[in-house]
This record gives C-alpha cells, sequence and structure tokens, in this order.
C-alpha cells in the first residue's frame, strides 16, 4: 500500500525475472512526504490511471520500454486504452524486485547503506527519482534549495539566478533518493555510485528522461497544459535493460500550468503551505535531520486539516478534465478544463 495507490502481487518477481502486478489508483492524495491526507478527491485514482496509461503507450510507440501491461476493464481484462469503454483505476504492470538501502545513524546522523546495489543487479528498481524542469514556475523547490545553499547555480547549469516563471532554454535534469524516509536531492555522481550505475548507463538515464519530457509535454498540450516539471522512475528487467516503470505524466508526477495557473498537485500544496501545520511539518522535517531521528512525523506537533470543500470539488474536475483532454476519451463526466480554471480563480479571487 502507498500513500495514492496500492499495489496488488499476482504474481511476484524473482532474481531472474520479472513478477506480474496490478496498481490500484485510489482517490487519496499526499503532499509534503506525509502519506495519506485527511479526505479523499473524487475520481482522482482512475483520472491518474488514465493519464499514465497514455503516456506509457505513447512511450512505446517510440521504441521506450516500460512495464505497463494494459489498463483492467471491467471484465478484468488488461487491454490498451483505446480498447476501454469506461474508467479504470486498475493497471497491470510488470513488477522488479524493490532493495531498500540499510539504514545507520551515524554521529547522531542518519546514513543508508546502499551496498547492496551494483553494475551486476538486475530486475530491480533503480533507488532514484529522475526529474526535469522545462521551467521555474513559483513553487519550485529549486527557488528554495538556492536559498538554503543546498545546490549553486553551476550544479543546476544556470549561469543567472533565476526567477518565478522562468522558461528554461535547455531543461535541467535534477535527481533525488526514492526510498529514503524523505525524498534527498543529490547530485549526479552520487547518484551514479548509490545506484551503481555505468558511465553508459547514466547517459542512456538522461536519455530517456529526454524522451519522456517530449512526450509529456505534447501529452500536455493536448489539455493545453505547460509541462514544466516532472520525475520518472526507472528499473532494469532480468538482462539490465532500463524501463521505465511506477507511472508518469499524471498532475501528481508533474507541474503543468494553464496560462499560468497551477493545474497539478501543487494546487493542494499551496492550500496546505498557509496553514499552521506545514510550519509544523516544516521545523519536523528539520529537527529530525539535525537529531538524526528517522521518524520525522512523530515529531510534527500538529495534523493536516481537510481540504477546502470547494477547492477539493475544483481539484476534481481539474483531474477528471485533465484526463478527458488528453487522452481524448471523454470517460469523465466533467466540465471542460477552461471552466474548470475559471472557477478556481474565482476560487482564489483572480
Amino acid at each position: 500500500m502507498g500513500s495514492v495507490k496500492d499495489l496488488q502481487i499476482i504474481k511476484k518477481p524473482t532474481k531472474t525475472a520479472m513478477g506480474i502486478g496490478n496498481f490500484l489508483f485510489s482517490d487519496r492524495y499526499s503532499v509534503f512526504d506525509w502519506g495519506e491526507m485527511p479526505d479523499h478527491i473524487e475520481g482522482k485514482g482512475a483520472a491518474l490511471c488514465l493519464m499514465g496509461a497514455y503516456c506509457f503507450e505513447e512511450l512505446e510507440n517510440i521504441g521506450v520500454n516500460t512495464h505497463y501491461r494494459g489498463l483492467v476493464n471491467s471484465k478484468g481484462k488488461a487491454v490498451k486504452l483505446a480498447e476501454l469503454k469506461e474508467p479504470s483505476c486498475i493497471m497491470e504492470v510488470d513488477l522488479v524486485n524493490v532493495y531498500r538501502p540499510k539504514i545507520n545513524v551515524f554521529k547522531g546522523k542518519l546514513t543508508h547503506d546502499y551496498s547492496q546495489y551494483s553494475s551486476e543487479l538486475k530486475n530491480c528498481l533503480i533507488p532514484l527519482e529522475i526529474i526535469y524542469r522545462n521551467g521555474l514556475p513559483e513553487g519550485s523547490s529549486v527557488f528554495k534549495r538556492l536559498s538554503q545553499g543546498k545546490v549553486t547555480l553551476d550544479e543546476l547549469g544556470l549561469d543567472h539566478e533565476p526567477k518565478p516563471g522562468e522558461i528554461l532554454v535547455t531543461p535541467i535534469f535534477d535527481v533525488s533518493t526514492k526510498l529514503e524516509e524523505t525524498d534527498r536531492y543529490i547530485t549526479w555522481s552520487e547518484a551514479q555510485k548509490i545506484a551503481g550505475l555505468t558511465d553508459q548507463e547514466l547517459v542512456d538515464i538522461k536519455a530517456v528522461l529526454l524522451k519522456a519530457d517530449q512526450t509529456i509535454t505534447k501529452a500536455a498540450s493536448n489539455a493545453g497544459l505547460k509541462n514544466e516539471d516532472g520525475k520518472i522512475e526507472l528499473a532494469f528487467d532480468e538482462k539490465r535493460r532500463l524501463i521505465l516503470v511506477d507511472v508518469l505524466g499524471t498532475l501528481d508526477e508533474c507541474r503543468f500550468t494553464y496560462d499560468g495557473i497551477h493545474v497539478s498537485k501543487e494546487v493542494a500544496r499551496q492550500f496546505y503551505r498557509k496553514t499552521s501545520w506545514y510550519t509544523d511539518l516544516e521545523q519536523a522535517k528539520s529537527r529530525s535531520e539535525i537529531d538524526g531521528i528517522q521518524d520525522w512525523k512523530a515529531l510534527c506537533v500538529s495534523k493536516p486539516p481537510k481540504l477546502d470543500p470547494k477547492l477539493k470539488t475544483v481539484i476534481s474536475h481539474m483531474y477528471m478534465s485533465v484526463a478527458n483532454e488528453m487522452t481524448n476519451k471523454n470517460l469523465f463526466d466533467s466540465p471542460k478544463l477552461s471552466q474548470v480554471i475559471d472557477s478556481y480563480k474565482e476560487y482564489i479571487g483572480e
């Protein structure tokens, strides 16, 4: 069980062969690594499922290997998106092994042992989140990391101090950990070391990331969206070939904008950034890092509130409308995205 989707294992992977499983997309949502939030967003799960399927199929059409096998229809059969007659929240996928790093505490600091990863390991998840940035909209983590001195302009490949809303001439490729308590941005050289990647595999990963970025940009444009940034996850199959895994191209994995308005999980993030819970959460994360405490959530002195009901309806329509227009399937009873944006502007007083 994950924070927003569950995994049903049909056939377990072995060291030498991939397994088969179903992703069960739920209407749960998560922000700031908190996990399941206190309410649900209607239609979100099936909308994510369809967006992800569309992007997987488009990538397979240009020769990118993925773990996607199809969407499970009402008869329990895995089919391609074109064959689907109604929304589905179940995606059938190939499964690989997940090897979590061992956790140690050294001089009061949490450390993670990735020694089991090597260039010989096969049929496994690569323990990284691979990120592309085509623009730097307001809310991008880049600004926070720069202000805190956690990254330099040179490391990002920038020759000037960026401003919110800036469009990048060349995408920034970024990377973070995937299997730690909180995602941690790292350098590409550190990423190569902890994941046991060869020089060529690092080159290949960036090539797949670029293809994914371009494919998602095209898919987003179907709904009039600009693809600001997003992430992908990768694995090695039983022959150590790269494959795209998890899900990509959705409002949870990407930051999309529509005429400068956020159309992604960022809408919920912006709501929660104005709450006292967010202040408590940031303090808890900071304390856990300083004191070497693994369970930072236990240090948080408050719980997240529910979304405002009006905003929750707008967000629900965002997910369903984008799925309709991205896939051109219109399987959801939802207004046009332009109308949803107008409702959101009214909500925030624009």
